[in-house]
């Protein structure tokens, strides 16, 4: 039997489950730094002591970006559409999912000394949009995922090809069919021969099976699943083998081309904390190898789970701070150590074998539009401004 191809399963939403207008704010702040969690725990504030990280570019393989938004404009370089058709500026279905990851990766705020609107971990860095997938809402999705099902390998090679120093992968497929594809692993270790660090989402599936997520599972990423600010992994994130470290993934604010902020939750924003973070410590030691990035992040993060390590956490809360101090005792390794970017075969015991008689029914299920997309599952806006890109 063969399998179905991915081209007919990978996609990503951002659906809006909820809408709260927050209440009268002070003059001259929105209110929406303050619930920023995760700049807290992500220690950003010690990390930017060394830098905020200028330099560095992250390919945001997504729905696009909206390059004028207030928080993002001038950190948004040219990029590439691999789909060609779809909603474009001003339609409701177009760059949601993509604006609101580069928010939390590079945002830099705005209005008066920058104290309005969404701060990103690495507000210093570059965003490089690569469109890869459309929008839930985007009435050419489902042409789409018929007609571009290579868009994702073909983007990670563009963007490795750019000089990007991260790939950020907010997306990924946890349906019951999901398999590896050949050429988004060989264009994933492409990426990381190139240098890149490629970071990418676990999967949404915690309470749907704890399904296998590509690209998350592909040798070499750093894989990440999500917690909430009091650290408990949350019961969406996807509990598997191949995770590294995780990072805040509920309750997370997140800008949106509408000029409202949204409060969403996923996976998918865990990975863009991550890819922020990665983004500060190539910025401090750009010599390393994407292989030495993720042991680092490996070996300095906090709250470990008993035993070190979990299929739920990884080996603990990513901590870009320590993860800076701790690579400046690193020497530079051999680039070619990056292109599996792993020592071994699996973090964790490694995948528990299926039983014959199950093999087929998971051959033959049906496909379901969308199913085994990892997304961020949903938003609630909490501001309405509407501004343009005036000041900073």
């Amino acid at each position: 039997m063969t399998r179905a191809p991915r081209r007919t399963r990978l996609a990503a939403a951002l659906t809006a489950t909820a809408f709260l207008v927050l209440p009268a704010l002070p003059a001259r702040a929105d209110g929406i730094r303050p619930q920023q969690w995760g700049l807290d725990a992500l220690n950003t504030d010690r990390a930017w002591r060394t830098t905020k990280g200028e330099g560095i570019t992250v390919a945001v393989l997504d729905t696009g970006v909206d390059d004028q938004h207030a928080d993002l404009v001038g950190n948004v370089l040219p990029g590439k559409d691999l789909i060609g058709f779809g909603a474009g500026r001003g339609d409701r279905a177009w760059a949601r999912h993509g604006t609101a990851m580069a928010g939390i990766i590079a945002a830099h705020g705005h209005g008066p000394a920058g104290e309005d609107g969404v701060m990103g971990i690495a507000p210093e860095a570059k965003i490089l949009p690569v469109r890869v997938i459309l929008e839930s809402g985007d009435p050419a999705r489902d042409k789409a995922r018929n007609s571009r099902g290579t868009a994702l390998a073909e983007g990670i090679r563009w963007a490795a090809d750019q000089g990007a120093d991260i790939i950020n992968l907010s997306l990924g497929d946890d349906s019951e069919s999901a398999h590896a594809e050949a050429g988004e692993d060989a264009a994933v270790r492409y990426a990381l021969d190139k240098g890149s660090v490629v970071v990418a989402s676990a999967g949404n599936g915690g309470e749907k099976g704890d399904r296998v997520s590509y690209p998350a599972a592909y040798p070499g990423v750093i894989a990440v699943t999500a917690v909430d600010r009091f650290g408990t992994h949350a019961s969406f994130s996807t509990q598997r083998w191949y995770a590294t470290v995780n990072a805040p993934g509920v309750d997370v604010v997140i800008p949106d081309p509408d000029r409202k902020y949204y409060q969403g939750w996923g996976t998918s924003a865990a990975a863009a904390f991550v890819s922020g973070a990665v983004a500060l410590v190539r910025s401090a030691h750009p010599a390393l190898t994407p292989a030495q990035i993720k042991r680092l992040l490996v070996d300095t993060a906090r709250d470990a789970p008993g035993g070190g390590r979990d299929d739920a956490k990884g080996y603990g809360m990513v901590d870009p701070a320590a993860a800076i101090e701790a690579g400046g005792r690193l020497r530079p390794a051999d680039p070619k150590a990056a292109t599996a970017g792993y020592d071994r075969q699996y973090f964790g015991p490694g995948p528990q074998p299926v039983a014959a008689v199950e093999e087929p029914a998971d051959w033959l299920a049906p496909l379901a539009g969308g199913a085994g997309a990892v997304v961020l599952a949903a938003a609630v806006v909490l501001w309405r401004g509407a501004r343009e890109p005036a000041d900073r």
